[in-house]
């Protein structure tokens, strides 16, 4: 197999290798799939059936409290009834015995019946037929105890005998009596065919509550065992990426040590080109020096094989001897200048001032070479806290060099000024002819100069200058596309 696989080619075994990822990631992503689309429909599904319950409970405490409304009803009408009975039942009990006493249940009725039926009528007023029997029931009602009032009083007045009036008045009380017993049973008849129908709704509605607990059950237990299906294919695939976690680790562990060792290189390269750089900059101080010191040593010797040359010879190998000393001493001062941190004079200015300062006095070099200035400064942006002269001699050294890495009549000088993360921004670009990275990377190096007449310090005292203000100085070059100096310092 392997063998097949090797002498077909590198494509199929990748193939081969690939498939089982691809079918991992996409199984992977179904169950992902599954597990959204599974718990989002069966909380969705959970919620509608949590809201019906809850709706269905409403709807089941308000039909209870219909149907206790309702039997309240039945039984102040019974209460009713039985008022108008014990009214009857206390005047035959007086009419047969003559005892005042038996009347008491009578005066009690009377006394109830008022506020009985109004309890009455504020419970059925929505019922419009049901509150036109009610006014019925209290008209017969009334005419019922009036008929026994005058009864009791013809009763009284003829000594308690029972007469043919009496007798008429009773007929006529037990008439009036038939009439609103009718009136009550069809009230109630009314009511209970009103309980019935609500004891229905309500059987209907635990009914209902019930099937929605058992679906909710249902769905319940279909999550339980989606879960539990889908935490084993989980966990599985957990496993599986515990065990890529650990190959990836180890795999990190050993690019970490192949970093290591990369920067061990690195920082080996870099002490490397720090001794390069140090003994480039002691092979020109070296020469620098050797040739003042050469015409030293030879005005010396010539002093010395003429003795008795005359006074104005003497003064020439004397001045010469001066001059190439103080190239030296001069030389030694420039070198010490640019590589340590000078002192400020510090004063809060506009930058943008300091600028039009430094163009300035690089003027007639740009005038000569045609050079057109593009400036972009920012009017709103704060002043700055710099020493004034030495920080003009950092813009003008760079705008010198951006004047002499252009074509005269094609340069093209650009000056912006901005703030960004609470620094004061400035950028100077030209056109010119670009560096490439080795001269880029030594760049602010002392005495590190491509120009036949440079010194090498100008860039360095800049740094200097810069990193004395506590800012920072960067540059982007490439050959052929110009170069850009970025200069960022403190506001004031």
């Amino acid at each position: 197999m392997h063998y097949h696989c090797a002498k077909k080619g590198g494509s199929q075994c990748k193939n081969a290798i690939e498939k089982p990822g691809m079918k991992r990631i996409i199984k992977k992503f179904r169950i992902d799939k599954r597990i959204k689309v599974g718990y989002g429909s069966a909380f969705f599904l959970l919620l509608i059936s949590y809201i019906l319950t809850l709706v269905v409970n409403k709807k089941s405490g308000a039909q209870s409290r219909l149907i206790g409304h309702t039997n309240s009803v039945i039984s102040k009408l019974e209460s009713f009834q039985s008022l108008i009975k014990d009214a009857e039942l206390g005047f035959r009990g007086f009419v047969l015995t003559g005892d005042k006493k038996m009347l008491e249940p009578y005066h009690q009725s009377r006394t109830q019946a008022g506020p009985l039926f109004y309890d009455l009528l504020n419970e059925i007023m929505p019922a419009a037929e049901q509150k036109h029997r009610l006014q019925n029931a209290k008209v017969l009602m009334e005419e019922n105890f009036s008929l026994t009032a005058k009864a009791i009083d013809v009763f009284e007045k003829n000594g308690r005998t029972i007469t043919v009036e009496l007798q008429n008045l009773e007929k006529q009380g037990q008439l009036k009596q038939d009439l609103l017993k009718e009136v009550i049973e069809n009230m109630q008849e009314s009511e209970r065919e009103l309980l019935v129908t609500r004891t229905d709704e309500l059987e209907n509605r635990y009914s209902l509550l019930n099937n929605i607990v058992i679906v909710s059950l249902l769905f319940a237990l279909l999550l339980f065992v989606f879960g539990y299906f889908t935490y084993v294919s989980e966990n599985r695939a957990r496993q599986i990426a515990n065990v890529r976690a650990e190959e990836y680790r180890q795999e990190l562990e050993e690019r970490i040590n192949e970093l290591n060792k990369a920067n061990k290189e690195l920082m080996e390269m870099r002490r490397l080109e720090k001794f390069t750089a140090t003994g480039r900059i002691a092979r020109t101080i070296a020469h620098e020096v050797r040739n003042p010191l050469t015409n030293i040593n030879l005005s010396v010797d010539q002093l010395k094989s003429e003795t008795d040359a005359d006074a104005e010879t003497r003064d020439a190998f004397y001045e010469m001897i001066l001059r190439n000393s103080r190239r030296i001493n001069t030389l030694i001062t420039s070198l010490l200048d640019a590589t340590k941190f000078t002192e400020l004079n510090a004063e809060k200015i506009s930058i943008n001032d300091l600028l039009e300062e430094a163009l300035l006095l690089a003027g007639d070099r740009l005038t000569l070479n045609s050079i057109t200035i593009i400036k972009s400064f920012n009017n709103d942006i704060c002043k700055v806290n710099v020493d004034k002269e030495k920080l003009k001699i950092v813009f003008l050294n760079i705008i010198v060099n951006a004047i002499e890495a252009m074509e005269p009549g094609e340069g093209i000088l650009t000056i912006h000024t901005y703030e960004q993360n609470g620094k004061c921004v400035v950028t100077i670009s030209d056109n010119g002819c670009g560096m490439d990275e080795e001269t880029l990377s030594k760049l602010f190096e002392p005495y590190y100069s491509k120009k036949a007449k440079g010194t090498g310090l100008g860039l360095t005292n800049a740094e200097n200058i810069i990193l004395s203000h506590k800012g920072s100085i960067h540059v982007e070059s490439s050959p052929g596309k110009g170069t850009t100096f970025i200069i960022a310092l403190n506001f004031a």
